[in-house]
């Protein structure tokens, strides 16, 4: 299909009104959607909840239409971020974290929390504190080595808004969140769609490989989203501090990562 819309061929605008097909766009474009971004400078992600499913853009189209990016939720207030925080200042004993709280109370009420996918059952106090330890042992491998974007099963998703500017959309976010907590300087994020109304303004007339090489040079220009939307769901706070330091002693990092990789054999 996106063969034939490159060669402009009859159905060619039908093809492109639909999205075009993302998979294709991305073999097509390969490196130049891979954009080098700070992660504290990228906060602000797309929020589904309360979008109709039937509202949402197709994951398999690279060209989204619809008010997806105006409706932005903040990381620096999500879940991952206060998971990862939490897990790195109590580092010294777990079992005073949130989490290891509501994870203990599955445990009590005779339902311990489970994932088929993940092929995890935490179903005593020492499987949980090995699980909250996993996560830790990711934060300060991340501190030790830098980030490394083959650890996750996929690259941290982006989108491009109405405006240009980029927005999270899916995938890696806890890995994001290990990488704004520690101040990386910079992470890999993969371009996953546009919005309509960028692609139409960016290739102008261009069709076909021209326009593709519009929207790859222009994407070199994307900035993180920084404001909130005009349809967001929740009011955010106004004011936040990421933490200046994080005093990561190497030592002790390491001792985590190590624990955790010998109860993995």
């Amino acid at each position: 299909m996106l063969g034939w819309w490159r060669s402009n061929l009859p159905g060619a605008a039908t093809l492109e009104r639909g999205g075009l097909p993302r998979r294709a766009i991305e073999e097509y474009l390969d490196a130049a959607l891979t954009l080098h971004v700070n992660p504290r400078a990228l906060i602000r992600s797309a929020d589904w909840r309360g979008y109709p499913h039937k509202l949402r853009p197709s994951s398999s189209a690279f060209v989204w239409d619809g008010e997806w990016d105006l409706r932005r939720a903040d990381l620096r207030f999500g879940s991952r971020y206060r998971f990862i925080s939490e897990l790195d200042v109590n580092r010294d004993d777990l079992t005073t974290t949130e989490r290891f709280e509501k994870l203990k109370n599955l445990l009590d009420s005779g339902r311990p929390w489970s994932s088929h996918q993940q092929g995890i059952l935490l179903d005593s106090e020492d499987r949980i504190l090995l699980y909250l330890k996993v996560y830790l042992s990711f934060l300060d491998d991340m501190a030790i080595r830098g980030f490394d974007g083959s650890r996750g099963k996929d690259e941290l998703g982006v989108a491009i808004t109405r405006e240009g500017t980029i927005l999270k959309i899916n995938r890696g976010l806890h890995r994001l969140a290990m990488a704004q907590r520690l101040g990386l300087p910079s992470v890999p994020v993969r371009v996953r769609a546009v919005h309509r109304e960028w692609w139409q303004r960016t290739a102008g007339n261009a069709r076909g490989d021209a326009a593709l090489d519009k929207v790859a040079l222009a994407l070199q220009d994307c900035m993180p989203e920084q404001q909130a939307g005009e349809l967001d769901p929740t009011q955010w706070p106004a004011t936040f501090e990421w933490p200046a330091t994080v005093p990561y002693q190497l030592s002790a990092a390491r001792s985590v990562v190590e624990e955790v990789e010998e109860s993995s054999r």
